[in-house]
């Protein structure tokens, strides 16, 4: 099935600009389960309800409002939430570019694909100079009412657009307790060591499953077909006594894997 494209927009590069399309790079897999009535195994609705008359709310008689102190709250009319948002637009506007390596993981929030939409010689150009010079564009957009902040690199001949997360979003490290195990003997930093030469690898996504989805999908479509599936808990792992310990046990069970494997 053939992405559709969420967004149309175009790239603001000085007197130049690109139209582009936006797609969504994820998609949410999560198992959702709906509301039903015991009884009739219908689904169950849902109302606002006032806590002080136990009536139901219409949403005409709705209105939203922030919290500034406990039981006082600041009112914002549909009006003036509108006057608030960023106006619309469909300019993604280049800010900067920096070092790949300049924005982290630590600030991604949600990726996209930014597909050409017309010039494809532009996108192609600017594409292949993101990547010859290991350069991602800082961009900011407007989207739906809300303005983003995002990373614009280049990826397998396709431009990326990834949402950023805020400073104020983001913990420092330097807000954690500082570490204090620093006082490894020779041998558990050997063993450590080693531990990781043998798990050294490539990633490669398709190893790596939801396995919780799949347990709840296969029994769920068992139960379908009128099958009664079995429930296997899943087992707890045991806590090892020492680092020393972990590590030795993880180094043994690993090499009696590969000696299969190799068998």
């Amino acid at each position: 099935m053939a992405a559709r494209a969420i967004w149309k927009g175009k790239l603001n590069l000085g007197r130049t600009n690109v139209p582009v399309a936006l797609y969504s790079a994820v998609v949410d897999r999560t198992v959702r389960f709906h509301i039903l009535d015991e009884n009739s195994e219908t689904r169950v609705k849902q109302h606002m309800v006032s806590p002080q008359t136990n009536k139901e709310v219409s949403n005409e008689e709705i209105q939203k409002g922030y919290q500034v102190e406990p039981g006082v709250f600041v009112i914002l009319t549909k009006e003036e939430l509108e006057e608030i948002q960023p106006k619309p637009s469909r300019d993604i506007e280049i800010l900067r570019f920096v070092p790949s390596q300049n924005v982290t993981s630590l600030w991604y929030d949600r990726p996209y694909y930014l597909g050409p939409d017309g010039d494809q010689s532009s996108y192609c150009a600017l594409t292949e100079a993101l990547a010859n010079q290991e350069k991602e564009g800082v961009v900011r957009w407007v989207m739906r009412g809300r303005e983003y902040t995002g990373a614009l690199r280049s990826q397998n001949n396709y431009l990326m657009l990834v949402t950023l997360r805020h400073a104020e979003e983001v913990v420092p490290a330097e807000a954690l307790p500082t570490p204090e195990g620093g006082g490894l003997d020779k041998k558990e930093l050997n063993m450590a060591r080693q531990l990781v030469e043998l798990l050294e690898g490539v990633f490669d996504p398709k190893e790596f499953k939801d396995e919780y989805r799949e347990r709840v999908m296969e029994f769920i479509e068992q139960k379908a077909k009128g099958k009664k599936p079995r429930l296997h808990a899943v087992k707890s792992k045991r806590a090892t006594p020492s680092l020393g310990a972990a590590l030795s046990k993880s180094i043994a069970t690993i090499k009696k894997q590969k000696k299969k494997i190799a068998a």
